[in-house]
């Protein structure tokens, strides 16, 4: 049995320590507020311009603008960025990021916001589950207990067998299961590569692959459009970083249930600008769903502490 230590005592105020601690604290928070608000605005631009433009050059534009926003990182460290001891895994979840956002924008451009946004709280739970099978992580009982309650609340939302199969809600979902592989993914690759080795293997690798997927369906954009995809671009690097940071400057359990914040926003933004309502089975479902991934992100948190 391990030693109990004695509480210590309170820090005074003004202590450093407890002060940059705070701060660090709030500064997550409000980069995961933004990240929520980022991301919000980017998936209603991409259900905007769906309605003229297929979503697979949709995603081509989303990575060519995101790559122009990296750029400087280049000019500033050359190659050196793209050093990589696995580099086989980091093309390998790049391609993953091509079917997920392909996959992703395509369910966008026919599901509501506020439903895309639950299933997408779903991810984390799909992530556990491969963990168990790929990483052979255990899966102890309040884990299991979580991921049932989490997919409970997707079943809540689909309600296979009451209602009809929704295409674009089939696709969100199939978008977060590769999402989950890609986690699974980027938890390998960080014991050896930098996040940002990991951010420009995939823009380098997804833009040309998007491209061909994009000339498909291509029509050329006007400059109106072409201004809306540069922004739905730089809006969607800038969601990545500010919640890469925010788990960067805050614990997990302090960051994760402002994540919460993206169905609000999702919902909102549907409805004045697409008048969609989200019915009581989105809010359960998404409820449901976000509780069962943080609980489960929460216990895998407190393991890797032990």
């Amino acid at each position: 049995m391990p030693a109990i230590n004695a509480p210590e005592a309170p820090a005074p105020i003004g202590d450093r320590a407890g002060d940059s601690g705070r701060a660090a604290t709030l500064r997550g928070m409000a980069y995961m507020v933004g990240s929520t608000v980022w991301f919000a605005i980017m998936m209603a631009m991409i259900r905007d311009l769906s309605a003229a433009i297929h979503p697979f050059e949709i995603t081509f534009f989303r990575f060519l603008f995101g790559l122009a926003f990296l750029s400087p990182v280049f000019i500033r460290r050359g190659l050196e960025p793209l050093r990589s001891r696995r580099p086989g895994l980091q093309i390998l979840r790049s391609f993953l990021n091509v079917g997920m956002t392909l996959t992703l924008f395509l369910g966008l451009s026919l599901t509501p916001l506020a439903k895309v946004s639950a299933l997408g709280f779903s991810a984390p739970l799909f992530a556990s589950l491969l963990a168990f099978v790929m990483l052979r992580e255990p899966l102890r009982l309040r884990r299991v207990a979580a991921l049932v309650f989490g997919f409970s609340g997707a079943l809540v939302i689909l309600r296979p067998g009451v209602v009809a199969i929704d295409p674009g809600a089939m696709l969100v979902l199939f978008s977060t299961v590769l999402l989950a592989m890609m986690m699974i993914s980027v938890k390998v690759l960080s014991r050896t590569d930098s996040s940002l080795t990991t951010v420009l293997y995939s823009a380098i690798v997804v833009t040309p692959v998007a491209f061909v997927a994009a000339l498909f369906v291509w029509r050329a954009p006007t400059l109106d459009e072409l201004a809306l995809l540069a922004v739905m671009g730089v809006l969607g690097t800038l969601g990545q970083f500010f919640m890469a940071q925010a788990f960067k400057e805050a614990d997990v359990t302090a960051v994760l249930p402002i994540n919460f914040l993206s169905l609000i926003w999702a919902s909102i933004i549907g409805y004045l600008a697409f008048a969609e309502v989200p019915d009581i089975w989105t809010w359960a479902g998404g409820i449901m769903i976000f509780i069962g991934a943080t609980a489960v992100a929460l216990r895998e948190t407190r393991s890797e502490q032990r």
